[in-house]
């Protein structure tokens, strides 16, 4: 498939699918607390986009059976949400995306639930240090791979993982597009890819505290580390512009 430029049309009706996954993460961020259960987050989240005259994105895509991906600990990414309640000192991922007209949004975010040990912390704020920094190599001309090393050397400067195995993706119309947003640099991924203003890269390092080694629990969906050790997960949608790049999933 190959990678589709946006109008400016597009990009507009982009631009309302993602403020609304900028919405629903802040919603998140207020109900994530011990006790809490992650379905009556699934639930509050999937209101919330249907009041804004968005849909939403996950459910049935590719037959995922929920509002949004709530993954836990150890628990990667693709956590189907449930009844099981939030514990002090765990960490939550959750992934959302919406759909606006045809056009799609999509983004992540690692919470602490309550007060989490210094490590967790160091781990979520590594994560998201390193999407901050492949959004800064984002450029038109520029090449892919330099986001894919901005995220690969600052995680692993710090001694954690990134996941190999789930990587980012165009978005547009279809929820994954072209390219693959790989979070390492490996010889035949993305390396001759050059960004060009009107792209729309959903841009989400997977780290994991340990090795960077997963597998699938037997619900068939959610991806857990290999070793048991914890995860964090954190994504934006971005749009290629000539200047930069417009982070599109932010409400300031």
């Amino acid at each position: 498939m190959a990678i589709v430029i946006k109008s400016q049309r597009e990009i507009e009706l982009m631009r309302v699918a993602a403020r609304v996954v900028a919405e629903a993460l802040e919603l998140v961020g207020r109900l994530v607390k011990p006790g809490v259960t992650t379905e009556s987050v699934d639930s509050a989240v999937g209101e919330l986009i249907l009041s804004r005259d968005c849909r939403i994105a996950f459910k049935g895509l590719y037959g995922y059976p929920a509002n949004i991906c709530i993954s836990i600990d150890e628990e990667v990414v693709h956590g189907i949400p449930g009844p099981r309640r939030l514990r002090e000192g765990e960490i939550v991922s959750v992934d959302v995306g919406t759909r606006y007209k045809g056009y799609c949004g999509d983004g992540a975010r690692t919470y602490p639930v309550g007060n989490v040990g210094e490590g967790d912390r160091k781990l979520m704020r590594v994560c998201e240090e390193s999407l901050r920094r492949a959004i800064q190599t984002v450029r038109a001309g520029g090449p892919l791979w330099e986001v894919s090393a901005a995220v690969q050397q600052y995680v692993e400067s710090n001694g954690f993982s990134v996941v190999r195995k789930y990587v980012g993706h165009g978005i547009g119309s279809e929820f994954h597009e072209e390219p693959q947003i790989p979070n390492f640099v490996e010889k035949g991924k993305g390396q001759g890819v050059i960004l060009e203003a009107g792209m729309v890269l959903a841009i989400e390092p997977m780290v994991n505290a340990g090795s960077a080694d997963v597998g699938k629990l037997s619900d068939g969906w959610t991806v857990v580390t290999a070793d048991g050790k914890k995860s964090a997960h954190f994504e934006h949608s971005v749009l290629v512009t000539e200047d930069g790049a417009e982070v599109l999933t932010r409400l300031d």
